[in-house]
């Protein structure tokens, strides 16, 4: 069954990692040189949250019901990295269902932080076809001082928005490690990205790890 399914989705590439890492700027870039499209996860979570049944999905419905200080604020870096509800796969399958729907003539790159590397791999017919970028805690900072801070917008809807923010971060950081010891037991590539690496050269680099003409 899965293998089936992993052949329907053969003509998909994935980039995955954290929050801040590229993931988004790489697969546009990607999509414009070798005429992919594009699937920016991030983007349908709402459909998703509000498709998925409560039923299974218990940890973003108590997500929803904590308000801002509770989920950003209140808990630990580790307790929020524990119970995140997309860190956990619920709405993975969502994602499945809407690559589904998109026609097979045309390569897809699909990105972002919910393309979790134990529920990609069974999807894969070829393991390079899947890359996890790891930033580090500098690019990472770099990335959210570069945007103005509007990529974590929520925060500043909180009591202590350093606070929060030094949360999100440090659970970020976290969610790369592991990131980075799941690929390696599964036998993924993952690239580390840091305030060195440059935008062009990481495009070139997951380019060639996808096999697509460089």
């Amino acid at each position: 069954m899965r293998s089936a399914l992993a052949r329907r989705l053969s003509h998909v590439y994935w980039i995955g990692g954290s929050s801040g890492s590229g993931k988004t700027t790489i697969a546009r870039c990607l999509a414009g040189r070798h005429g992919l499209g594009v699937y920016d996860t991030d983007a349908v979570m709402p459909v998703h949250a509000r498709r998925m049944p409560a039923d299974t999905a218990p940890y973003l419905g108590r997500f929803a019901a904590m308000d801002m200080d509770e989920r950003w604020v209140d808990r630990t870096p580790d307790e929020m990295l524990q119970t995140f509800h997309w860190y956990h796969g619920e709405g993975f399958d969502e994602i499945v269902t809407d690559l589904l729907q998109l026609p097979t003539s045309r390569p897809v790159v699909a990105e972002g932080f919910r393309l979790l590397p134990d529920l990609v791999k069974p999807l894969l017919t070829d393991t390079r076809h899947a890359v996890w970028l790891l930033a580090t805690p500098p690019f990472r900072q770099a990335a959210f001082d570069a945007r103005g801070g509007t990529a974590w917008g929520f925060v500043a809807k909180t009591r202590d928005p350093q606070r929060a923010l030094r949360n999100v971060l440090q659970r970020d950081a976290m969610f790369t490690d592991r990131l980075a010891r799941q690929t390696t037991d599964l036998g993924l590539t993952a690239l580390r990205v840091d305030t060195g690496t440059r935008e062009n050269d990481l495009a070139h680099r997951v380019a060639a790890e996808f096999g697509l003409h460089v």
